[in-house]
């Protein structure tokens, strides 16, 4: 149950950073299916795989979902456009931990990108900590016929769409 709360929690901040734009919007993924590879440094978190369903109307709508989320726990979130591709920095807090992060990501969102993500992580139960993640995602093709735009497939076959991130609002701490 614990490491499903763990992978839950992870796709709700992969999809909060995703939509967390403010001076440039990241570009629309092509439609499709897409697998997405995290890798995590600095942490006992296990390499996972995911699969995500999506089309042009799911991402846009995943950046306006998701903005108003990363409002509420983000003091800080700015991406702007680079000669190689965009440079994200952010700091959000939840459960009294605060979480500084600076994000380059590079690929032509087609067929293939790679965000490497440094995180530095104060508060809570475990006190400071760093890590980098990096993801690596690319374009397998359509989506399978039993997917629909906004299924997240996560590793064990848990299926999660994130046209419900209204109801994942819910399972955040509220900020005192």
């Amino acid at each position: 149950m614990t490491r499903r709360l763990a992978l839950l929690g992870s796709a709700v901040c992969l999809v909060v950073s995703a939509g967390a734009a403010s001076a440039v919007d990241l570009p629309t993924r092509k439609a499709g299916l897409w697998e997405m590879k995290m890798v995590k440094t600095g942490s006992s978190m296990p390499e996972m795989t995911m699969q995500h369903c999506t089309d042009e109307s799911t991402d846009k709508e995943m950046s306006t979902t998701a903005a108003p989320m990363a409002k509420q726990v983000c003091s800080k979130q700015d991406i702007q456009k680079t000669a190689t591709g965009y440079v994200s920095d952010s700091v959000c807090g939840v459960a009294g931990v605060t979480v500084t992060s600076h994000a380059e990501i590079v690929g032509d969102f087609n067929s293939a990108y790679t965000v490497k993500s440094t995180s530095h992580a104060e508060g809570g139960p475990s006190g400071a900590r760093d890590s980098v993640t990096t993801i690596e995602a690319k374009w397998l093709g359509a989506c399978k016929s039993d997917q629909k735009p906004g299924d997240i497939v996560m590793p064990g076959g848990m299926k999660m769409n994130v046209k419900d991130m209204e109801k994942l609002k819910g399972l955040l701490p509220k900020q005192k």
